[in-house]
């Protein structure tokens, strides 16, 4: 038996590939599919299944893609509704594969198709769980996604996941190991673990939502109560799993499409174009094209594209680090934005070269803040409203970055204002945003709250 998780930081994603006797199974994959054909290859084995734990929110899955590389069906869970073909497994279905066994446990909650898949060992025995976004490392999966497909409320949800939960993976052994979609950053959880796997028993011990003496008034209050708004581009990421989607190579020859300055300058002109500048915070903050949009590749990059940008058909031109055009098309189609015009060739150079404008950011090290930071009343702090709430500076005004757009009443428009965040990459995307709306009263704190908090300036709770 081998078990690899494969797993992308910048989705805070874990997709799963499981050998046994040359059969593989794929569990969750992306929309890039080399990694699986390759793995395939070199152990000499035939991909059979692909399982899908449910119909995927937060990114593009690359389901169809490798089903029509290797002619492995595609497997949902119980009320999964698609556009293509598919096998939809029935509550405790089970699947063959080499000396082992896949037991499809429909565990609605998240979504009303959500299914965990139990594999069992040569001897039978109960080793792992494939949870999907149904159990997380410390958490389980938000209840509203699927609201307005399925009908129900949230807390309608919530109950459906309690119940998932008690009848289906609770009952399971202690030492059975659980593989979840998710670790610490996504979107589809509160407060999930950095962990990416751990066993049942450590989970039914340290997991609130395992909590036997929680009631289930109690655990749908816990899981409704503070739940922030899903980022803008879910719900098209859900029409693109479910209807279909371009094949990624397509997209890259499509969209790796070099332009020189003047070409450049002129798709950028057209209404609706956004230019997406994605080194880093501090060549952006030193010099950038006016009006871009700053969204570094080395960070969140994809969620916080799709939490900003929103619209996953707007097109976009891109500036990036020399050799990294390929890496920004295909990390940006991992989460559907497939319109991208093309990337400046000669990135920034070229653009000055040819003696265009640039502009900058002002930036400030949170040691040089000194007095200054007790004076100033105008502080943003772009954090999620559970970091503020741990500690923030006085007089600060919390505007989560996910929630800017929505809030540009709240920006002082008259008189010098500070942005900060945790470590300085969310604040400068926020900066970035206020520059290209005419807005450059700011500084930017340089590290953020973690640099603020060394600096000894005090902290209010």
């Amino acid at each position: 038996m081998k078990i690899e998780q494969i797993y992308t930081g910048c989705l805070s994603q874990g997709t799963y590939y499981i050998e046994s006797n040359g059969e593989v199974a794929i569990i969750d994959p992306l929309r890039e599919i080399d990694t699986y054909l390759k793995l395939a290859k070199e152990n000499n084995a035939k991909i059979k299944y692909i399982f899908e734990t449910h119909i995927h929110a937060d990114f593009v899955s690359g389901h169809l893609t490798l089903s029509n590389a290797t002619g492995a069906p595609i497997i949902f869970g119980p009320n999964t509704i698609t556009s293509y073909p598919v096998t939809i497994a029935k509550d405790q279905q089970v699947f063959k594969l080499g000396n082992l066994t896949f037991v499809a446990l429909h565990t609605p909650g998240h979504t009303l198709e959500s299914t965990t898949y139990l594999l069992k060992d040569n001897v039978g025995k109960d080793h792992a769980i494939f949870t999907g976004d149904t159990l997380f490392i410390g958490d389980v999966g938000r209840p509203d996604l699927a609201q307005k497909q399925s009908g129900k409320t949230q807390r309608d949800m919530a109950g459906m996941l309690f119940d998932s939960l008690r009848k289906k993976i609770m009952p399971l052994s202690d030492d059975v190991i659980v593989y979840p979609a998710h670790g610490a950053g996504s979107a589809c959880g509160k407060k999930i673990s950095r962990e990416t796997f751990s066993t049942l028993g450590n989970q039914k011990s340290s997991n609130y939502a395992l909590n036997k003496s929680l009631s289930k008034e109690e655990f749908i209050n816990e899981l409704t109560e503070g739940l922030e708004s899903p980022p803008a581009y879910f719900p098209m990421n859900v029409k693109m799993n479910q209807e279909g989607y371009n094949h990624i190579e397509n997209i890259l020859r499509k969209n790796l499409n070099p332009l020189d300055t003047d070409e450049f300058e002129k798709l950028a002109n057209q209404s609706g174009v956004l230019i997406l500048d994605v080194r880093n915070q501090i060549q952006f903050a030193e010099e950038h094209i006016p009006g871009s949009i700053f969204i570094g590749i080395d960070g969140g990059f994809a969620p916080w594209v799709g939490a900003i940008v929103g619209d996953v058909k707007r097109p976009i031109l891109l500036i990036t680090p020399k050799g990294r055009e390929k890496e920004t098309i295909t990390r940006l189609a991992r989460v559907g934005f497939d319109n991208a015009l093309g990337f400046l060739e000669g990135g920034l150079s070229s653009w000055k070269v040819k003696g265009r404008k640039t502009d900058s950011v002002s930036t400030i090290e949170a040691s040089k803040l000194g007095k200054k930071i007790f004076d100033q009343t105008k502080i943003i702090d772009v954090r999620k409203n559970s970091e503020f709430s741990n500690g923030h500076l006085k007089n600060a005004l919390n505007i989560p970055l996910d929630q800017l757009s929505e809030n540009f009443d709240k920006i002082p428009l008259e008189g010098n204002f500070f942005v900060h965040c945790a470590g300085g990459y969310r604040s400068m995307i926020a900066s970035s945003i206020l520059k290209s709306r005419g807005i450059d009263s700011m500084t930017d704190i340089i590290g953020g709250f973690s640099a603020i908090k060394s600096s000894g300036i005090p902290i209010e709770v």
